[in-house]
């Protein structure tokens, strides 16, 4: 059966662009910087978390002593100088993008990542007019996977969560969606997650943005 919904949000990193590895190298500047090995695998089920909680995590795993905000600060900072230019469009981002400018489906994105972070992938894209509805969970109470980045953004959208679809590359932000009571299509982003990762929290995952445009294709948007 054909899913056809009324409005559509986005997730950022590791959904529209593959800015992953780029947090990743910005991440193990900051470990290394201060005296300590990185090692991803410590970090496993973090990626989608808010950088308050997910540094606060990374504080306790390697024992450092900064204040969260320092390390935030630092991380951001390296990021900023890097994304823009790094990390490139996942394969299908900009024709979906296309194809629901098209049809006139409302859209927004909703994402972990601070505003700055957001406007620099977004303006460096392109995008400005395609996301004039940007939501930072720095924004809302909760970061994922509680549902307020979402509801945020269904509301900015004037949407109602039970018809709109809300696209995900990570299990945390996957459980986000389903908790705002969207659907959720994922799309695993292979650095961090598999599809039978997605077991439990949603059956509608894809290999790629392409096949999300397929299974939109025969929708009579209005």
């Amino acid at each position: 059966m054909v899913y056809c919904p009324r409005a559509v949000i986005f997730d950022m990193d590791g959904l529209l662009v593959d800015s992953e590895p780029v947090w990743n190298a910005a991440e193990r500047a900051v470990i290394t910087a201060r005296g300590r090995v990185h090692d991803v695998a410590r970090q496993v089920g973090m990626v989608g978390l808010r950088l308050d909680e997910y540094w606060s995590k990374m504080a306790a795993i390697y024992e450092l002593e900064e204040q969260v905000t320092t390390l935030i600060e630092d991380v951001v900072g390296r990021m900023r100088a890097a994304v823009g230019e790094q990390a490139q469009p996942r394969p299908g981002a900009r024709e979906l993008l296309a194809f629901l400018e098209a049809h006139r489906v409302p859209i927004a994105l909703a994402s972990s990542s601070p505003n700055v972070i957001i406007d620099t992938v977004v303006e460096s894209k392109g995008w400005l007019n395609h996301f004039t509805i940007r939501v930072s969970g720095d924004e809302v109470a909760h970061g994922k996977p509680a549902p307020d980045v979402y509801l945020e953004a269904a509301r900015r959208l004037g949407a109602d969560p039970a018809h709109t679809l809300a696209l995900e590359d990570s299990v945390n932000g996957a459980r986000a969606a389903v908790a705002a009571g969207m659907t959720c299509f994922a799309v695993p982003d292979l650095s961090h997650a598999t599809r039978a990762a997605f077991d439990g929290v949603t059956p509608h995952v894809y290999d790629s943005l392409h096949d999300v445009l397929a299974a939109l294709q025969d929708c009579a948007f209005a």
